[in-house]
């Protein structure tokens, strides 16, 4: 199946924060405030959500939070406009993203696409520790995948 991406409206984006807060944080009502989405899809279903939220002007940084509902979903294209949207569109200097502990393929893929880790005890909890990834423009223009883009 191929996977497809858009922007949301503001509307759409609302309902796609609810329920991308909803997959991380379950049951618990939680939105990510004044944000932007994009929506990935298979076909006429929604396959994965994207909000870029807590965004810093002065700073040049945004958070990414994301959820899936169906696997594959992270291709190249995927991956180039996640990306793109913070770094070209917005002018930011650096990308941050929030992962568990327990979500080691995230952790591969970060560490792979140039992210530096931070883990910090307590931040999820008492018992759970919070791992902040930190992507710089810089380590995202250089990383394999947006290298063989380039050269291809």
């Amino acid at each position: 199946m191929r996977f497809t991406w858009a922007f949301t409206n503001p509307a759409d984006t609302a309902i796609l924060s609810h329920l991308v807060a909803d997959r991380i944080w379950p049951t618990k009502g939680r939105n990510f405030g004044e944000c932007r989405g994009i929506a990935v899809m298979e076909g006429g279903n929604l396959a994965a959500g994207l909000i870029y939220h807590n965004y810093d002007p002065d700073a040049h940084v945004i958070e990414i939070s994301g959820a899936a509902w169906v696997k594959g979903w992270l291709t190249k294209d995927v991956l180039k406009a996640m990306y793109g949207y913070p770094f070209i569109d917005c002018g930011c200097q650096a990308v941050v993203q929030r992962v568990s502990d327990d979500d080691t393929a995230q952790h591969r893929m970060l560490k792979v696409y140039g992210a530096e880790r931070y883990r910090i005890p307590r931040l999820r909890g008492i018992d759970a520790a919070e791992n902040i990834f930190i992507t710089t423009r810089e380590a995202w223009a250089s990383n394999k995948f947006n290298r063989s883009a380039k050269e291809g």
